[in-house]
């Protein structure tokens, strides 16, 4: 769209250059790709080309030179994910926020600020941007439900992954909890105590392993991105994805030498997997990304979307899905719900039982019980209930403190977590399209 838009503005010769910003390195040289082949100008920045893109941080090193350009010239100005650039004054703003209004703002021929998160974490105001209430006034809204009509984004399917009966261990005693919301609420251990579970990691790669296999059978370039909490866990999940299903993957963090260009050839190629740490988050530009373990310890809401949107971006094909694994984190949880809302009318959840492949619970699970029942709000809510029976009675208790048979105890002790065979995930999806969307 924007560079549709400059292509537009240059032929009725209403602007002479375009410079875009951007968050990071891949995402300047996309849009400098798009610029280029939309407008069939160069805007590589040198002599005679119609404009640049950069990121943000090279804002920070450009002489007066540079900026004179807007004042003598006819320019629009591109910035994407703006949320990152902070400020209604310098008083307020951040280093980026601060060149905006001191550069560009009351001196291009036009801005175009574009953001997926139109709010910053630190609720700072974002730069360029106007508020009423609190919230941004946006000149034009393209949600995700007009996205997922005219299939430029895949539809949603996030499952949340849980268990029916996870034990912390200590030296004298094992404390019992019936849901990954009761032990983190109960603040003896750290979400990143849970990511780092051998067996939470395995379960939510085997779920994601077999979804990606399903998926190349129609789509054989199809890839997998998952999001860890650091470089060291990166390489645990590595590891646990070779060891455990015989898949390799290709690993993107600060530490690789040339971590851009691991990124840009997993792009090109048809390798199943890639582990990133921070490299491929927001606009980062990989259309065969259709499924994503989100095991990063970073529980913005901010980020929770930008990851996810790695796998949304479609190709004009109606119905088609995006696969999302993560813990139910309560946070996330709520992330999850509020992103199904963006499309209303239409939504489902399915509870999805099923064994762990790495646990050696001791354990006597009882046939399954099938509900649905209807909301008020049309949505089917499919409910599938059963009993697990260990060796001591957990009965209705959210948390308790026991004694465990070491036959109940996973060989996972590197941060004492023990997860039963009752794994199950919470699937969120959009079914269909709203019939108030239909064109």
């Amino acid at each position: 769209m924007a560079s549709t838009l400059a292509a537009d503005l240059l032929t009725t010769g209403q602007i002479d250059l375009v410079i875009c910003f951007a968050p990071s390195v891949i995402v300047a040289n996309d849009f400098r790709d798009a610029l280029e082949a939309m407008c069939g100008e160069r805007f590589d920045g040198q002599l005679g080309a119609r404009g640049t893109a950069l990121t943000y941080q090279a804002m920070l090193t450009q002489p007066e030179s540079f900026w004179a350009l807007l004042r003598n010239n006819r320019v629009l100005v591109i910035f994407d994910e703006i949320h990152h650039c902070a400020g209604q004054d310098p008083s307020d703003a951040n280093a980026w926020g601060e060149r905006i209004i001191t550069h560009v703002q009351n001196q291009a021929a036009f801005t175009l600020a574009l953001t997926g998160t139109p709010w910053r974490s630190d609720q700072r105001p974002i730069a360029l941007a106007r508020y009423g209430n609190d919230t941004v006034e946006c000149d034009y809204r393209y949600g995700l439900d007009r996205a997922i009509t005219d299939a430029v984004c895949r539809i949603p399917v996030l499952t949340l992954i849980d268990n029916e009966y996870v034990t912390l261990h200590t030296s004298d005693s094992s404390r019992a909890f019936s849901s990954l919301k009761n032990l983190l609420s109960a603040r003896v251990c750290s979400y990143e105590d849970v990511l780092r579970s051998g067996d939470m990691i395995r379960y939510c790669l085997k779920k994601a392993t077999d979804k990606l296999d399903q998926v190349r059978k129609q789509h054989p370039n199809a890839g997998g991105l998952i999001v860890a909490a650091s470089v060291e866990h990166a390489h645990q999940i590595s590891n646990l994805l070779h060891s455990t299903f015989g898949e390799s993957a290709c690993i993107a963090t600060y530490q690789e030498a040339d971590a851009q260009g691991i990124i840009r050839r997993y792009k090109q190629g048809a390798g199943k997997w890639i582990i990133s740490v921070g490299m491929i988050s927001e606009g980062t530009n990989i259309p065969r990304l259709r499924v994503c373990c989100h095991l990063t310890r970073i529980k913005t809401e901010l980020y929770f979307r930008q990851v996810l949107g790695r796998i949304l971006r479609a190709k004009g094909i109606q119905g088609d899905q995006a696969y999302f694994y993560m813990p139910a984190e309560p946070t996330l949880v709520e992330y999850a719900n509020r992103l199904i809302e963006d499309v209303p009318d239409i939504h489902t959840v399915i509870r999805d039982f099923g064994p762990s492949i790495a646990t050696t619970g001791d354990l006597d699970i009882q046939p399954v019980n099938t509900t649905i029942r209807v909301t008020a709000g049309g949505a089917n809510i499919i409910e599938m209930g059963g009993t697990v029976t260990m060796k001591q009675d957990c009965s209705s208790n959210d948390t308790r403190t026991e004694s465990l048979p070491s036959s109940i105890v996973s060989a996972n002790y590197e941060n004492r977590l023990a997860w039963s065979e009752q794994f199950r995930g919470d699937v969120l999806s959009v079914l269909g399209i709203p019939s108030h969307l239909k064109t």
